[in-house]
């Protein structure tokens, strides 16, 4: 493979490299950006036997030198830490709507800073803003909710938030706030900490309060000479109407329709922003936020036109007070709309594009704007985030404006920078997920998750001289080994397989990337992503499952940086962008000026024992030749592609051909359970048993678009004797195209969707209030309908004394349940009772987007005794062995309360295995717990004891 990057050599003084016990001189640091082509003679075999060989080993393309340490005394520092680990306070919810975000990132955060000189604790603070020491094992429930229901049993509360405070000053050595939103960036927290001096990452309060407040932080642009939107502000219900039509006439907006975006000027970026149109409207919306209590204060701004959105991290590289600001490699945020309808009210950044897997949002990094534009961003964002005092790290948006732009005349009025660069988002503890925008840029530049945020606490350490221990102790030098569990014996190679062209392949990034992370911290393992391409389909848009098309198929096998991405678009986009000469080149030399500027600060902290992700090219192959590649590598394939081939017995056949392992079920019992109504009917002679099923009709998508709509209704309604339907997909995944209809009209806007391939059906669409219901993409041929069953309503409240409000007048309720074993003897793990948030269907993101949905594991003795839930669990035992079940699956179903009979929804070889996955909160309330690494382990060693 040839590297048509620039090996650049930065000068140092001598210095010394302890390895293996010795030390080492070492003159230079060289430092390789990533190859971008492979040599005309090698073969694609060639080069992935190099990508596979890479070792668990150190694997920075920059050997840093640790600085020699003279002085006596901060060796008496250094050996005294030696075996002290650093405690680490970490503190989520607050009481922004951006909460369930928060939990999301404390996951990120907690799986990849413990161990290794690092101790964690975890904290809570709820929307009351009372605080709450919990376990890391609730840190991985689903949501908010279930946090605030479990907390009286499973926390421990602190009487105030100063009691909270006086515990930290003696429980932890420093705090990493990852509160997003009120209390956790606009300087609450930081307040509090600094009132009872407790160490901490990030800015300071005062800081905080000015740049978190939208309206503020935009007179702190213009006096520091940037450019900034113009704006007006709101405070309260009574708005001006003549004073906010004057600032419309003075920005050259029209009064009836000018564009403009209104967002609450004290909650995250994504919170409530709307887009309004003209004066009335932008009253309209600013109150309606105001009222709803968001804020009460609301910043109406102009919408920037013929304009690129960016977005870019400051990593803050200093030591002590000094503050040294490197801005990572920037990405641009290209919103797409994919025909979904009124693109007014979709034009923007919004809570659902940044956080959720959908395809309205493309991300490029670097972004594909001209050099000298990116020079500029990283050189303003750098100048901003020092003239603003802020510290450790943070995230700006912004806009690159055309000469066309709307804001181009104003670009004179600006005193610093190019006048093309424009600011408008000021993040101060940005999203931490794990695909985030934030670890995406710094794997780009080299840094493993790890990696950049024990850099970051590094960083904060040397702030506080009572921690100057930390920074000499060289424990805390170990990187991507960091959160790697040691183990003795060869390594074994995992290849785990995620993407596809169902409509579950985003869901299936999600799961295939937390997969992959947790089983790269074992040592003994060499875990490679791989991603399964879209196939080619027919002009129906059914996908072809025939031989050719499995020709048609590709593999790639994923470098590190090019996983962390939201879909499988994006995934496969990066693969081309990584290989295209042109743009790898573009790339490697920005990524060479960023580690650059990064060396410049970081070749002076001992404690930076050098970058750990190299940036390799991803390699393609055939289907058929990367199961070659399995055999001939001896690995064990971890399916993660929902639905499609990965999960109706395809791949699972392709793989036994060639004797390659995997995990999960069989071929038999994956087709089975991949067709719901052969799997229904597989059930149907274990009534006496207390396993029950659902009658249903299948029907093919070219009947329903052209039969009689109330012909159907008719028929079906009058063979199952009732008034109300459920339809979905027959041989689809479990979360998509999934409705609840009540009547005739209901059933004609589901077929309008179907007709039109519309990506999604909006909320309260149809005569009984409903949330979003994502559309399976490509449509699939069969359809299957069924009555609905009514269950009873459970709800959750974190308000009222009753936090659980269920009356039970039905008896049925909603639980999934994984199980897990070998063949023939799969034990069930506890069920969860599944809490619908909007409407009586589960969507997309209540399934497996931490942040939404409610799931309580096991279900509370007040709504199931003891004895129904064993008696549930033994049904679900035979549901699994009668199917044929192997390695895990999830079964959905619904329970009787009082007999525990189960009633069979649908059954999943292939589940979700997302952060925040139902079965990740399953596997921790066994006895000991299954911590996600330990879980997803097991079922890797269960691949190997499948029958043959």
């Amino acid at each position: 493979m040839s590297s048509m990057a620039i090996a650049v050599s930065l000068s140092m003084s001598s210095r010394r490299i302890r390895r293996g016990g010795g030390e080492v001189d070492v003159d230079r640091v060289l430092v390789t950006a990533s190859p971008t082509a492979l040599k005309m003679n090698q073969t694609r075999r060639e080069v992935a036997g190099r990508f596979l060989g890479m070792k668990k080993r150190f694997h920075g393309t920059i050997a840093v030198t640790k600085a020699k340490v003279d002085d006596g005394e901060e060796k008496k520092q250094k050996m005294s830490s030696s075996s002290r680990n650093l405690r680490v306070g970490l503190i989520c919810g607050g009481p922004s709507a951006e909460r369930g975000i928060s939990l999301n990132s404390v996951r990120s955060v907690l799986d990849h800073i413990q161990r290794n000189g690092i101790s964690v604790s975890c904290y809570y603070i709820d929307p009351d803003l009372n605080a709450y020491a919990i376990s890391s094992a609730q840190v991985y429930s689903n949501t908010p909710a279930d946090f605030d229901f479990k907390l009286e049993s499973l926390a421990q509360a602190f009487a105030s938030l100063s009691e909270l405070a006086e515990h930290l000053v003696s429980a932890v050595d420093i705090v990493f706030p990852v509160i997003h939103g009120r209390y956790g960036e606009d300087g609450g927290i930081q307040e509090l900490l600094e009132s009872h001096n407790i160490p901490f990452v990030g800015t300071g309060s005062r800081e905080c309060r000015r740049a978190f407040d939208k309206y503020e932080a935009s007179l702190a642009l213009k006096e520091h000479g940037f450019m900034s939107v113009p704006n007006y502000l709101v405070q309260g219900t009574e708005v001006d109407e003549s004073e906010l039509a004057k600032w419309f006439t003075d920005n050259l907006l029209d009064l009836e329709v000018g564009k403009v975006v209104v967002k609450p000027a004290n909650s995250g970026s994504s919170i409530g922003v709307k887009v309004a149109f003209g004066v009335k409207d932008s009253i309209k919306k600013a109150t309606e936020l105001i009222l709803e209590g968001i804020d009460d204060k609301v910043v109406i701004e102009v919408f920037i036109e013929n304009a690129y959105e960016f977005t870019a991290i400051v990593l803050d590289v200093g030591s002590g007070s000094d503050c040294h600001p490197v801005v990572l490699l920037p990405s641009e945020v290209e919103l797409t709309f994919h025909g979904s309808g009124d693109t007014k009210e979709n034009a923007i950044f919004d809570y659902r594009r940044k956080y959720l897997p959908t395809q309205q949002v493309t991300y490029h990094t670097p972004p594909r704007f001209p050099i000298s534009v990116i020079k500029s961003i990283r050189e303003e964002a750098s100048l901003l985030f020092k003239k603003l005092g802020l510290r450790d790290f943070a995230r700006f948006d912004g806009w690159y404006l055309m000469p066309t732009s709307n804001l181009a005349s104003s670009a004179s009025e600006t005193l610093k920078g190019s006048g093309n660069i424009i600011f408008t988002d000021i993040n101060l503890i940005s999203g931490m997920e794990q695909t985030s925008l934030f670890f995406q840029q710094a794997s780009k530049v080299g840094f493993s998750h790890s990696n950049i945020l024990r850099t970051i606490i590094h960083r904060a350490s040397s702030r506080y001289p009572q921690l100057s221990w930390y920074n000499y102790d060289e424990s805390s030098q170990l990187l991507r080994g960091s959160t790697t569990m040691e183990t003795s014996g060869d390594v074994q190679k995992v290849f785990v397989l995620f993407g596809g062209d169902t409509s579950e392949r985003q869901v299936s990034v999600i799961s295939g990337t937390n997969i992959w992370m947790n089983l790269q911290r074992f040592g003994d393992l060499k875990v490679t992503p791989c991603l399964l391409s879209s196939s080619l389909r027919n002009s129906m848009g059914f996908p072809d499952k025939t031989e050719s098309d499995l020709d048609k198929r590709e593999v790639w096998l994923l470098p590190y940086s090019v996983v962390l991405r939201h879909t499988v678009e994006e995934v496969l986009a990066a693969c081309l962008e990584a290989i295209d000469p042109d743009r790898a080149r573009f790339t490697s030399l920005l990524q060479q000026q960023v580690k650059e500027d990064l060396m410049d600060a970081l070749k002076n902290q001992s404690w930076f024992a050098g970058f750990d992700i190299t940036d390799e090219v991803p390699v393609r192959f055939s289907l058929k030749d990367w199961i070659k590649l399995a055999k001939e590598s001896e690995a064990t394939v971890f399916l993660s592609a929902h639905g499609g081939i990965g999960e109706d017995g395809t791949m699972q056949a392709l793989l036994e051909d060639e004797g390659v392992p995997y995990t999960g079920s069989g071929v038999h019992a994956s087709r089975i359970c991949m067709d719901k109504a052969m799997a229904s009917k597989a059930l149907s002679h274990l009534s006496e048993f207390g396993v029950h099923t659902i009658s249903n009709e299948v029907k093919r998508t070219e009947d329903i678009i052209h039969e009689s709509i109330p012909d159907i209704w008719y028929e079906l309604i009058t063979k199952f004797k009732c008034l109300t339907l459920c339809v979905k997909p027959a041989r689809d995944g479990c979360s998509t195209g999934v409705a609840r209809l009540c009547s005739s009209e209901d059933l004609e806007v589901y077929v309008h969707a179907l007709r039109d391939r519309l990506p999604r059906i909006p909320a309260n669409s149809f005569s009984k209030t409903h949330g979003m219901i994502e559309m399976p993409n490509p449509t699939p041929e069969l359809f299957i309908f069924e009555p609905f069953i009514e269950t009873d309503e459970v709800i959750v409240s974190s308000k009222s004394s009753e936090k659980l409000s269920w009356k039970g007048s039905r008896r049925w309720v909603e639980i999934t349940v994984g199980v897990i074993g070998k063949h023939g003897s799969l034990r069930s793990l506890s069920p969860s009772l599944t809490v619908k948030e909007n409407g009586d269907i589960l969507s997309l993101e209540e399934k497996f987007q931490g942040g939404t949905g409610i799931n309580l594991t096991p279900p509370p003795p007040t709504i199931m005794s003891k004895e129904a839930l064993e008696r549930c669990k033994r049904g679900i035992e035979l549901i699994a062995k009668t199917l044929g079940l192997e390695g895990f699956s999830r079964i959905d179903a619904f329970v009787h309360v009082e007999t525990g009979d189960v009633m069979v929804i649908e059954v999943n070889t292939v589940p979700g295995m997302t952060p925040s996955t139902v079965l990740i909160q399953q596997a921790l309330a066994e006895q000991p717990p299954m911590y996600p690494p330990q879980f997803f382990r097991t079922l890797l060693n269960l691949a190997a004891q499948r029958v043959k």
